[in-house]
């Protein structure tokens, strides 16, 4: 007698007719968006023409209603919107809960989170409870126009590769996007949409943490919004010589930041850091001072505008991408860079002191300093 033959139900391709549409987790803090949730809106709006899908944000907190007209205007057509107290902080038990309702009641296709410390806990989370996948740190997005397989893709091993990853078999597709990446795309003012209402369910007695009190760091550091950023790397040569660029940084109203290595070898503090492993910045300008600029750091910052580098090695990496190299003893003209720059804004010329650049610094033949180091 011939057995039957069993159905392999992996090899039918499954139905996910019933889930439509791209959503923006939308981040914020005191009333005020991660500037991330629009820079994604700017790229789910993209996708969406290609699929002619509607774009969505979701938004949760408690007396936040005014985001969803800011989403309106950076390019959603729609606004899932919870409103509790139970949501007035941040908990990821609060915030995966509803989340995860509004995808179950729903049915989006993407949702897409921006790769700040809150956006990776939650986004975790709702994978978890709605068992589906999630890629982490995506760089670059598409999506196939037909089955609409979406494609999100991350450098690997130190840059030199880019992977891809697909979440065939469940939906929604979700992935977390590294901050600063993305434009922000232009604003409509006036633009309105649709805000869809929904409950969270949960009491505060439902909850197993509470917030008692938050304390904000004395020294914020906000790498992904900052028009000026000055970096340091391994020829800065320890942790002392960055106090040089925070006084230059101050000076202009600037962030101060870092290579991997400067970070590895404790001088600095892990949230300056930038590159793969750090934040991706789009700053308007960018100073690299004593960094020889490994793939793994230019990628996080060679989308600035003007790229600024000082470093005594005339054939480092950095130097290559940079607008203006200047070969030189970072030790002389970081310092008098200051010095001039104090001034001018003593004297009251303002222009000179933040976002644009008065004039550029000629090249030096000066030896001195240490080596350009990642």
């Amino acid at each position: 007698m011939t057995e039957p033959a069993i159905e392999n139900d992996t090899e039918r391709p499954p139905d996910f007719s019933a889930y439509q549409g791209i959503w923006v987790y939308v981040q914020h803090r005191a009333g005020i968006a991660v500037p991330v949730s629009w820079q994604l809106l700017g790229v789910a709006r993209e996708l969406a023409q290609e699929i002619g899908a509607p774009v969505a944000s979701v938004l949760l907190g408690h007396q936040v209603g005014h985001l969803a007209q800011d989403a309106f205007e950076y390019g959603a057509d729609r606004v899932y919107l919870i409103d509790d107290p139970v949501l007035e902080s941040y908990r990821t038990q609060t915030y995966a809960h509803g989340l995860a309702l509004l995808i179950q009641q729903h049915k989006p296709e993407i949702v897409l989170y921006g790769s700040t410390v809150q956006g990776r806990d939650v986004a975790g989370a709702v994978a978890t409870l709605v068992k589906t996948g999630l890629a982490a740190d995506a760089t670059e997005l598409s999506i196939e126009s037909e089955g609409h397989l979406f494609h999100a893709s991350r450098p690997d091993f130190g840059g030199k590769l880019m992977s891809t990853i697909l979440c065939k078999r469940h939906r929604p597709q979700m992935a977390t996007c590294r901050q600063g990446v993305f434009p922000v795309p232009a604003r409509i003012s006036g633009r309105t949409g649709e805000i869809v209402e929904g409950r969270l369910g949960l009491s505060e007695g439902d909850v197993a943490t509470q917030v008692v009190e938050f304390i904000p760091e004395t020294r914020h550091v906000d790498l992904s919004n900052a028009e000026i950023i000055i970096s340091g790397g391994r020829g800065l040569g320890g942790p002392r010589s960055f106090d040089m660029l925070f006084e230059l940084a101050e000076s202009i109203d600037a962030v101060v930041g870092a290579s991997r290595a400067a970070v590895m070898a404790g001088w600095i503090p892990y949230q300056h850091q930038v590159g793969q492993t750090g934040q991706t910045v789009r700053p308007r300008i960018y100073l690299a001072c004593g960094i020889s600029g490994a793939i793994q750091h230019l990628v996080g910052m060679q989308d600035s505008d003007i790229i600024i580098a000082i470093n005594t090695d005339r054939e480092a990496p950095i130097m290559k991408v940079a607008d203006y190299a200047v070969v030189g003893d970072m030790f002389e003209i970081v310092p008098a860079l200051t010095r001039k720059l104090r001034a001018l804004r003593q004297d009251g010329h303002a222009g000179a002191s933040a976002n644009e650049p008065r004039e550029a610094t000629e090249e030096t033949d000066s030896v001195g300093g240490q080596p350009g180091g990642n």
